[in-house]
């Protein structure tokens, strides 16, 4: 067998022990020869870093001395990893053997690869899609994110209709592989994300400047999902709302940036009315003040920290684009599947 790549999973950790617990394991038994293990722990106070000393002296612990969310939890424990890939993985994943070679294979044989993502499918329903992945990301033109085999809460059942790997727009952060080069040129995650679309940002800066994100079929690994932030958490509500308002302003040029933001308020604010009828307070006010700090941070200027980045350059490779409004084509169209949209419609 030729030389394999060194490959580190690593897998950010917060108060997960009942998640360790169950799927380290699995993960520790991965075939792949050259491969080492790490959890980087956010400060955990449930016992998870005694529990990993004891019963994974295998495991390489990185210690975090505060809880630095997702974006700067990762960006701190991946400045002390050295190997040529990263296997960002989430604790409540079940992985199979198997599920690294196909992933590492694609990606080792296309310089121009910087990511890639494996199909995610549910843990509790392992016959469908999960909401944080499925088979590989998209986005619509007014920075609506989608996926292969789920649109907004609607999740297909896999019956082999997305079996065929190929190029996507972004990779879940739930099973993100990356080449190490790749994250470095990048600077890793923006922290001003905290959590919650900061792999989409990723993905995009790195498409930006030319680079490919794959889908790689041959791979499955199967995600519980909500570990930290549930769906029906406000927090949520208002991370995914100011992050997309974010991501649009960082990666758009200015001039489609403005009006597809502006519209973007306007779409929000429909969204405000539906929580509203819904008895949904909480989430109403939660894209209230997800505006309200974007606002804050666009005033802001110079003085926020975050990447400064610079969007598309004529290089740019924003294969996986919808054309069209993918809410218009779910809500009134009733497109609610990814094969029922027109391939055509895709950069």
């Amino acid at each position: 067998m030729p030389n394999q790549p060194k490959v580190a999973v690593v897998i950010l950790n917060w108060n997960g022990l009942k998640y360790l617990s169950r799927f380290l394991q699995g993960v520790v038994d991965s075939s792949y020869p050259n491969l080492e293990v790490i959890v980087g722990d956010n400060n955990s106070s449930d016992g998870s870093v005694e529990f990993l000393k004891s019963h994974f002296p295998q495991v390489t612990v990185i210690q975090n001395n505060n809880n630095y969310g997702f974006t700067g939890g990762y960006n701190r424990v991946l400045k002390q990893v050295d190997a040529e890939y990263f296997i960002l993985l989430n604790s409540d994943i079940e992985v199979r053997p198997g599920w690294i070679e196909p992933v590492i294979n694609m990606m080792q044989a296309d310089d121009s690869i910087a990511a890639a993502a494996p199909k995610i499918k549910a843990f509790s329903q392992q016959n469908t899609f999960e909401h944080a992945g499925a088979a590989g990301g998209f986005i619509d033109r007014f920075g609506y994110p989608f996926c292969r085999g789920r649109i907004f809460y609607e999740v297909e059942e896999d019956k082999g209709q997305y079996n065929t790997s190929g190029e996507i727009f972004w990779a879940s952060g739930a099973a993100l592989f990356i080449k190490k080069k790749c994250w470095e040129e990048t600077g890793g995650f923006d922290e001003q994300f905290f959590a919650h679309m900061e792999e989409i940002d990723l993905c995009w800066r790195l498409k930006n400047q030319g680079y490919k994100i794959m889908y790689c079929a041959e791979s499955e690994v199967y995600h519980v999902g909500g570990g930290t932030l549930d769906k029906e958490n406000p927090f949520k509500t208002y991370l995914n709302f100011r992050n997309n308002l974010l991501l649009l302003k960082k990666n758009l040029p200015a001039y489609k940036s403005v009006p597809v933001i502006t519209l973007r308020f306007f779409m929000d604010t429909l969204a405000i009315a539906r929580f509203m009828n819904e008895g949904k307070r909480k989430d109403a006010w939660a894209v209230s003040r997800a505006h309200q700090n974007f606002v804050r941070k666009l005033f802001a200027g110079k003085k926020e920290r975050g990447h400064v980045h610079h969007p598309a350059n004529k290089e740019a490779n924003l294969s996986g684009l919808y054309k069209r409004s993918i809410v218009k084509d779910f809500f009134l169209k009733k497109r609610t599947h990814f094969n029922d949209l027109n391939p055509r419609d895709f950069l």
